[in-house]
């Protein structure tokens, strides 16, 4: 889980990232010193506390690398979704496709819930080629599904449940 001290590694790797993860994550802009990457950090302890899921850092080679978390949990029809982004300089070698396989098993596993969903903008691919690569069934497109600076962008929504994944890693 991201910690307090974690705040000003991870406002320097966003704020070296910015141009990237500005295509796709609307919060870049509002995240303008460490102070904010802190109240982001609170906010996630908060989100812990009320058992609604948690928000990861995911560290390569003592580096934080970027964020992996369950934006929250429905208890009532055990479901979440996932959300991830990584650093520039961290794409490309399989880190995102580990960090979110370990987060669908623990979504499944530990906590029992029965169904994972990631929605990934359409045109971003490096985002939607984990849930295929980890063989989450294309669910749907979301027209118009969120709102990126100055513009709205559509979404696929990805889907897993755990008997599927339950026979994927048998």
């Amino acid at each position: 889980m991201l910690a307090l001290q974690d705040a000003k590694q991870l406002y320097t790797l966003t704020d070296q990232s910015r141009e990237s993860l500005k295509e796709w994550l609307p919060f870049i802009d509002h995240n303008k010193s460490w102070t904010d990457t802190e109240a982001f950090i609170k906010s996630t302890m908060v989100q812990f506390s009320n058992n609604n899921g948690f928000q990861a850092g995911i560290w390569y080679e003592g580096n934080i690398a970027g964020v992996i978390g369950f934006h929250k949990i429905d208890w009532n029809n055990k479901s979440t979704s996932i959300g991830y982004w990584l650093g520039k300089g961290y794409e490309g070698s399989g880190i995102m496709t580990e960090s979110v396989k370990a987060f669908v098993n623990h979504a499944f596993v530990d906590l029992k819930l029965n169904r994972v969903e990631i929605r990934a903008a359409v045109e971003n691919k490096k985002s939607r080629a984990i849930p295929e690569r980890l063989s989450f069934v294309e669910e749907g497109h979301v027209r118009q599904a969120e709102w990126l600076y100055d513009h709205f962008v559509d979404h696929i929504v990805y889907g897993m449940l755990a008997e599927d994944w339950s026979n994927k890693i048998n």
